[in-house]
């Protein structure tokens, strides 16, 4: 199948700022993702109706147009890859050809997005190539102690966590970890904050569950 992507080029989200932010295709998303059949943020509201809109090809560009539209970002330019969808590729592979455009699309500019795919060798050394290059791909883990076993790897990892989770907290593995500033302070958007846009923070950023499927993603993450 055809990459196709959707790019607001000004988000009116709140908690990311007005950034461009992209969406992609629901076959995008892994199997690998606890939360796909359950408890996904993206799957309610108006983030859903406009999410089966580019699933279903009637929103979002070719992929070779939405490359153009990234490199004609401004030098230093933030933006988040997918507010719902994963990185290309159909359920658990990575499309490694469409990943390194994507990657070499963003040289200059300030990407970041995350990933449910599992961590397997080859996807492990694509999303390798990604951050190296600058396009920071932060690893979704399910858990605290997931997100340990993904800390392993030296690559950035973002965790859900606990609604109960303190701000600043320890992992059971010794990891520091701060829970996403826009969920706590007021004010606060991934274009002010900019912390999931660095690969080499050194820590992990936790997620509270947000979202209608909130409670859902709280049983899972306790769960895991």
């Amino acid at each position: 199948m055809e990459n196709i992507a959707h790019l607001t080029l000004v988000s009116s989200n709140k908690k990311t700022g007005p950034i461009p932010v992209s969406t992609s295709a629901a076959t995008t998303c892994p199997d690998a993702c606890p939360f796909k059949l359950q408890g996904c943020y993206a799957k309610s509201g108006p983030l859903a109706l406009h999410w089966s809109k580019v699933s279903a090809g009637l929103r979002g560009l070719q992929w070779t147009e939405f490359l153009s539209v990234v490199r004609s970002f401004s030098e230093g330019q933030l933006w988040r890859h997918n507010q719902a969808g994963d990185l290309p590729g159909d359920g658990d592979k990575i499309d490694g050809k469409a990943l390194a455009q994507l990657t070499m699309a963003n040289v200059g500019r300030r990407g970041f997005t995350y990933t449910h795919k599992p961590t397997t060798v080859a996807n492990l050394r694509r999303i390798r190539s990604a951050n190296r290059a600058g396009f920071v791909v932060n690893l979704s883990a399910n858990s605290i102690q997931h997100a340990d076993t993904l800390s392993k790897t030296g690559l950035p990892v973002a965790a859900v966590v606990p609604q109960s989770s303190p701000d600043r907290f320890t992992s059971p593995a010794g990891n520091k970890v701060v829970i996403c500033p826009a969920q706590r302070v007021a004010g606060i958007s991934c274009n002010t904050c900019r912390l999931c846009a660095k690969g080499n923070r050194g820590f992990i950023i936790g997620f509270r569950p947000h979202g209608t499927g909130a409670r859902k993603v709280e049983a899972i993450t306790s769960a895991v």
